[in-house]
């Protein structure tokens, strides 16, 4: 639990990814560069490699770290409008192969503990069930978050969360699909509720 609380002491801190979005198309690599990097706080985001909406590398990077569309859903013809609706996430290897085995419907297996950085947010989870991508579709519309800037945590063991609170509303870190092999904790930074409606 400590490495919990050394990441919430950090979100706290109020760090902001990089600023000054560029003019340009939003699939070009200028953009996509600065979209998806500053997806986490700029010491990191700025040495980060980049991959492009295709998975091609727009940007080598030196420090381990990877920045990439966060999104399941088709990108519209041009790129994404705006970074929150990309949804970019900026991990470490360990963090892909989560992210990777999640994606295609399996436990993830990963070695370690790692984190993932949403500075941009996303547009919209079910807190309880992985997949839901519209809130029409939500078992629990009380459910939907629409998540502003966060940290997450990927535990090698989602059953080290089971008893923490999945409440999304208080502003403490909670759980994510609790339960399951993907659950995982949420993190909110300054603006995580700016996106929510109010319950």
């Amino acid at each position: 639990m400590t490495r919990i609380f050394i990441a919430a002491a950090v979100a706290a801190l109020g760090l902001t990814g990089l600023a000054g979005e560029p003019d340009g198309e939003h699939d070009g690599a200028e953009w996509q560069i600065w979209a998806y990097s500053s997806a986490a706080p700029a010491p990191l985001g700025t040495n980060a490699t980049v991959l492009a909406l295709d998975g091609s590398v727009l940007r080598e990077g030196t420090n381990g770290w990877t920045c990439m569309v966060g999104n399941p859903r088709p990108a519209p013809e041009g790129g994404w409008p705006t970074a929150h609706h990309a949804m970019p996430v900026c991990t470490d290897d360990v963090g892909i192969k989560w992210m990777s085995d999640f994606m295609a419907g399996k436990p993830p297996e990963i070695d370690r503990d790692t984190f993932m950085w949403m500075l941009h947010g996303d547009v919209g989870e079910d807190n309880t069930t992985a997949g839901v991508l519209n809130k029409t579709d939500a078992k629990d519309p009380s459910q939907w978050i629409e998540s502003g800037p966060h940290l997450m945590l990927l535990p090698r063991d989602p059953s080290s969360l089971d008893g923490m609170s999945d409440d999304f509303n208080t502003g403490a870190p909670y759980v994510m699909f609790p339960g399951t092999p993907g659950a995982h904790i949420m993190i909110p930074t300054d603006g995580y509720y700016e996106y929510q409606d109010p319950q």
